[in-house]
């Protein structure tokens, strides 16, 4: 009551303001009319963890941190397919023939959000901050969660550089100055790689990673960065109250950016985002806040009540109202709500941690579990009962919209199939040894099965579906549940058995999805910790390959290895739908870039007038 009294009083006195400024002008008087601040408002379904590029790796806080935090570069909003550009260079890199050096040149004059780190001066933006910014996720004190993804790349020097920073126990030299990474000159940086990396340049566009972050600031503050994001993006952190709301604020030190897009010629949402947006300098909107709603009910309602201006991936227990047959229910569409519908370059699945002694291991009988496991899980009925048909089966580690995926493959990953399940337990020993009614290990050890997962409606879901097709396997399953950020610091320390988690690229590469399987990357991607010598070698292999039918072959060679060992059951690529109310203008989505907030506006005399 307060909170729709409060409302209502703002709009008055915003509507007296206007009116009062009119009076103003018709007497001749010039001063502005107050306009009403445009907010954007919706909810995260998982808490933050914090907002530092070099300490973060979930979802939730990399979008966050993409709107504060400035990459070289960026995917284009609305081109299909995904398309690089420059955003804080001036063009895209250099790249030597063999790709191993890539040579970025900075713009000039953009400039970080104010910080009383920088002692009252403006701070620009310069070639050291990337440097610096980069070399912190070698830094062992952050225990970076995606240095692995540059140490795949391996930049000359910075691997040895940490490792002498832990073997001598001994801060980090950041001043110290390596071939894989220098700054030419104020504006130019360079990166050298050990090996040709045909695509390194996507990881120079992602700001919840490769964002600038000023040293005086991670100085400044070197126990509170992942509470302390100061960028040159489009958006500072104006709020937070953790696990419950996240505000943002524009950046009043963010440089001229128009909306300069190029929308496909199919894609009429996107032509009518161009038509009203083309030249408006970004960010369109002045603040976003973010609610945390766990359970999908509430969050649902929140949008219904018009609390909300827009709702991201429409919890699938609500998909039959507002989407019959794949439509937008006519209830919906009359109220002039928007629907986008995208599949996401993305994975649902359990992985089984290959060093627990239950679930994991190379010999045949441990194999043979996994796969078991696998063959019994009716993904058919999952998508159906749980998911209201918002997802495809996946038949292999690597999602769509990537190069690598292959939407004709049919493989064991995507069977169901129980009868095969129950042979191959019989056939390794996995059978009822005691007359339980369960089946136990071959040593005659009860077979119990430990699934990790979240208390919220939807996962509670899923994991009714594990217990109904584990019972009809005969085999035990429990469930530990717990908060979402728990879950991910218990999983990175190897500590579950069985995880179901959802896993997103952000660039349109399958090498993001095998990535998952690649033995270095233990405790980081790679969370069931599998580590193949033949899986190793093959990624690898691919890896150095330019896109084309030699490193496709490599791929496959890839997926067919994780199928047959199975750390991985990849359950769907799902299907998202997001609902858009009435008064927000522009709204598309790219699945390759996360800081799209910028490029959506709102009407706020329309949204004032539904609160």
């Amino acid at each position: 009551m307060f909170r729709r009294g409060l409302t209502l009083a703002l709009a008055l006195l915003t509507a007296l303001g206007g009116a009062h400024a009119l009076a103003q002008a018709a007497k001749g008087n010039s001063a502005p009319a107050l306009t009403a601040s445009k907010v954007l408002r919706y909810a995260f379904r998982v808490a933050e963890t914090g907002f530092d590029p070099a300490q973060l790796s979930d979802l939730y806080s990399a979008t966050i941190a993409a709107n504060i935090f400035d990459a070289p570069l960026q995917f284009e909003f609305l081109a299909r397919p995904a398309r690089l550009r420059a955003n804080t260079v001036v063009a895209l890199p250099e790249i030597s023939a063999d790709f191993t050096t890539y040579t970025f040149t900075l713009k000039s004059g953009i400039y970080f959000a104010d910080d009383p780190a920088f002692k009252g001066k403006r701070r620009e933006l310069v070639a050291a901050d990337y440097v610096y910014s980069l070399k912190r996720h070698y830094d062992p004190r952050h225990k970076s969660p995606t240095l692995y993804q540059f140490e795949n790349a391996k930049l000359l020097g910075l691997s040895e550089l940490r490792r002498e920073a832990i073997d001598g126990k001994k801060p980090f030299d950041y001043d110290r100055e390596v071939p894989g990474l220098r700054a030419l000159d104020r504006y130019r940086f360079q990166i050298k790689l050990a090996e040709p990396q045909p695509r390194f340049e996507h990881m120079l566009a992602d700001p919840s990673r490769s964002g600038a972050v000023a040293r005086e600031v991670a100085e400044a503050y070197p126990d509170k960065m992942m509470e302390h994001p100061v960028g040159t993006g489009p958006f500072k952190l104006a709020e937070w109250r953790r696990a419950s709301k996240i505000v943002l604020e524009r950046n009043p030190n963010y440089r001229t950016v128009l909306y300069n897009e190029e929308a496909p010629a199919d894609d009429k949402l996107a032509l009518a985002a161009v038509a009203k947006h083309q030249g408006k300098k970004l960010p369109l909107v002045d603040r976003v806040e973010i609610s945390i709603i766990e359970e999908s009910q509430p969050r649902w309602l929140a949008f219904l009540n018009k609390e909300h201006d827009l709702i991201e991936e429409v919890p699938p227990e609500f998909a039959d109202l507002v989407m019959p047959n794949a439509k937008l229910a006519p209830n919906l569409e009359k109220q002039g709500i928007l629907m986008v519908r995208y599949p996401r370059a993305d994975l649902h699945m359990t992985y089984f941690a290959m060093e627990n002694a239950v679930v994991g291991g190379y010999t045949p009988e441990k194999v043979a579990l996994r796969r078991a496991l696998s063959l019994a899980m009716d993904i058919d009925k999952e998508i159906r009962l749980v998911r209201k048909g918002q997802a495809i089966p996946a038949q292999g580690p690597i999602g769509p919209n990537t190069f690598g995926y292959d939407p004709a493959l049919r493989s064991e990953m995507g069977e169901y199939n129980l009868s095969r399940a129950k042979a191959l337990l019989d056939l390794y020993g996995y059978t009822d040894k005691n007359g339980d009614g369960w089946r136990d290990l071959p040593d005659g050890q009860a077979l119990e099965l430990e699934y990790a997962s979240e208390s919220d409606q939807y996962k509670r879901a899923l994991a009714e579906q594990w217990q109904k097709n584990m019972a009809a396997l005969g085999v035990r399953i429990v469930f530990r549940i717990s908060q979402w950020p728990e879950n991910l610091k218990a999983s990175r320390a190897g500590k579950l058995m069985m995880w179901i988690v959802g896993w997103s690229v952000g660039s349109p590469d399958g090498d993001g999805f095998l990535q998952l399987g690649y033995g270095p990357n233990k405790g980081q991607a790679n969370h069931a910790r599998f580590d193949l010598p033949a899986f190793n070698a093959v990624y690898e292999r691919q890896k150095k390959l330019p896109d084309g039918p030699e490193r496709q072959a490599a791929m496959d060679e890839a997926q067919r290895l994780m199928i047959a060992y199975m750390p991985y059951k990849v359950h769907v690529h799902r299907i998202f739908t997001d609902l858009a109310q009435p008064w927000v203008i522009g709204y598309h989505r790219n699945i390759f870039l996360r800081e799209f907030w910028q490029y959506v506006d709102v009407d706020p005399a329309l949204q004032a007038r539904a609160k």
